[in-house]
């Protein structure tokens, strides 16, 4: 009954089995055995093209590890306000960057508009040595809000991008549960669309610390292998990353794991739209609600014994819920159950 976040959960038994199975025997190590090098044929095929993909433990080490490929130090960073990037890791991208700026790019439910990203470039003093010069766009998808871009709004940020120069960053911790909120294949989704690298997550799906950088243009990942290892991400027994990433890409592992997720945050929320006081703030399009309510629903789905993140202030509360690869369905109708019991409760009051 935790909602609090997909890094609540534990492993999908798949990935389990298979470092178990890495476990045995001796392999070569810093990433030179057989699992490391078939992750990277696997994430090939995934993304129909040659990639480079590197295995590391946590989001923040690939997004930070990855932007620090796509911008000099004196280099501005454009993200949203509540990507993950400017509001979770700690100053990360700056401080592997050598020191480059996060600039804010708004736009509603958590996503950059590419006209206002245009805007800002348009205006960011190119050339002026008094300013930092823009250098790259990161987008997270799924967004901070839990909204998605489509392949056609990446492209447009894409291009974006391509007019002034800039490289395109994708956070893609929740990379699966946007995919298949759509209709569109991993390759339309990231290069296809003008991304150069994106941090492909599997912690929050299934696994139980395993992310990959997977560079789209092999130029830019020249010098990550030193970058990784300086920042201390070179594990020295790589096969047991790599075979979480193994076993997550084998079949459909990685896309039923985020099925289930998104198709259990849409049984809450539309349970939760016809709850009378209850208000979404943002669209549902993966695994991620968030809902504003009454504090004394809030109060009575605790004392219930479930648990979610508190958002919004006292005079406007609200939660966000976040559910997962193995969330159950009776849990998530009982959380819908218990509102409407809260709800009904207070407007008899």
């Amino acid at each position: 009954m935790n909602f609090r976040s997909d890094n609540v959960t534990g492993a999908s038994p798949e990935i389990l089995a298979a470092l178990t199975e890495a476990a045995q025997g001796s392999v070569a190590s810093y990433g030179s055995d057989p699992i490391t090098a078939r992750v990277q044929d696997k994430l090939s095929a995934v993304f129909e093209t040659e990639v480079t993909a590197f295995p590391v433990a946590t989001g923040t080490a690939a997004n930070a590890l990855a932007i620090s490929c796509l911008t000099p130090s004196w280099g501005a960073i454009y993200c949203h306000p509540n990507a993950h990037i400017e509001e979770d890791e700690c100053g990360a991208p700056e401080f592997f960057s050598g020191g480059a700026k996060l600039v804010h790019v708004q736009g509603p439910h958590g996503k950059i508009n590419a006209r206002e990203l245009d805007r800002r470039l348009a205006d960011a003093n190119i050339g002026n040595v008094h300013h930092v010069q823009p250098a790259c766009v990161s987008l997270t998808n799924l967004t901070e809000a839990g909204t998605r871009y489509s392949p056609d709004e990446v492209a447009a940020i894409g291009k974006v991008c391509r007019k002034y120069g800039l490289k395109l960053h994708m956070d893609g911790a929740r990379f699966a549960n946007a995919l298949v909120a759509q209709n569109c294949s991993p390759a339309e989704l990231t290069w296809k669309a003008g991304v150069d690298v994106l941090s492909f997550g599997a912690t929050k799906n299934g696994a139980l610390a395993a992310e990959a950088v997977v560079f789209f243009d092999k130029e830019l990942a020249r010098d990550f292998a030193f970058r990784r290892k300086r920042g201390g991400h070179l594990f020295s027994k790589m096969r047991f990353l790599s075979s979480q990433l193994d076993a997550y890409l084998e079949g459909d592992l990685w896309l039923r794991n985020a099925r289930h997720a998104n198709r259990m945050a849409a049984l809450i929320a539309e349970g939760l739209a016809g709850v009378p006081g209850i208000e979404l703030d943002h669209p549902v399009e993966g695994n991620e609600i968030f809902a504003r309510l009454p504090s004394a629903i809030i109060e009575g789905l605790q004392a219930d014994g479930f648990a979610f993140g508190q958002w919004g202030t006292a005079e406007a509360p609200s939660i966000r819920l976040v559910t997962a690869f193995n969330t159950e369905e009776a849990v998530a109708r009982k959380f819908v159950e218990r509102a409407a019991a809260h709800a009904a409760r207070q407007a008899a009051e």
